[in-house]
């Protein structure tokens, strides 16, 4: 037997968070061998990049080495591996992409994390961007977060009037600016970070274009460790004592 198979699900295991987790679980345990349609169909229609055409060629190797083994037995092999996560550290770091997509890389549309992150906060964001425009869903989605009672911190570069982009959300946010406009540096940093639990950095600034059609890379940090350090970092910068960042 080919180790292609306990490869493939250590793939997916180490690729897809724990909630994803547990589906992939459930839809492998009602697959009774290799040639389940239903699971067949359910693989074909995800729509994460990547995932149905890593799925595809799990089910192959399934179907070459171990044909009549049952899902539940797979189902099984997974469970083994998130288990195993958790023991070193929690969830995966993934990637994240904006524009082309290819089945070499199994990845997320950097558009769809942000807006996931977002709505994953229950208490804090802070969100950074050099650059900010045609963003309505995200917009949207910070409007709703602070409706449900979280503070929004946005760290954005004045020199792109990227702060116009918010002006809807009014009071809802905090603006943070650079102090010193005549420095040089400026506020270049992208990243979306929902309490101390789930942080987005990438290339792609807060605009249509880049979370959608630009090429863009990316990656989402899961776990209390590096996403707390980031944020602690990110809030230092706001600091009286800094001098770095006014609020607008």
């Amino acid at each position: 037997m080919s180790d292609r198979l306990p490869l493939l699900l250590a793939a997916l295991g180490n690729r897809l968070p724990s909630e994803r987790i547990a589906t992939l679980q459930q839809q492998l345990r009602q697959a009774d061998d290799a040639a389940d349609e239903g699971f067949h169909r359910w693989a074909a229609a995800q729509q994460a990049a990547g995932l149905a055409f890593q799925l595809t060629e799990m089910r192959i190797a399934w179907q070459q080495e171990a044909p009549g083994l049952p899902g539940s037995a797979l189902a099984l092999s997974l469970g083994a591996v998130a288990a195993s996560r958790k023991d070193t550290g929690g969830e995966p770091t993934e990637l994240v992409v904006s524009g082309p997509t290819s089945p070499a890389i199994p990845v997320r549309l950097t558009s769809s994390v942000a807006v996931d992150v977002i709505r994953s906060a229950q208490e804090a964001l802070v969100i950074a961007s050099f650059a900010a425009f045609g963003i309505h869903e995200i917009v949207a989605e910070l409007r709703a977060a602070a409706a449900r009672g979280v503070h929004i911190d946005l760290l954005l570069e004045e020199s792109t009037s990227a702060a116009r982009a918010f002006g809807s959300l009014g009071s809802r946010v905090q603006v943070w600016h650079p102090s010193d406009p005549s420095a040089r540096r400026s506020l270049h940093a992208k990243v979306v970070a929902a309490d101390r639990h789930t942080a987005l950095l990438g290339s792609a600034n807060l605009t249509g274009r880049a979370l959608r059609d630009n090429i863009e890379v990316g990656v989402i940090l899961h776990g209390s460790g590096v996403v707390g350090r980031l944020v602690d970092h990110l809030r230092w910068l706001t600091q009286p004592e800094t001098g770095l960042l006014r609020a607008r």
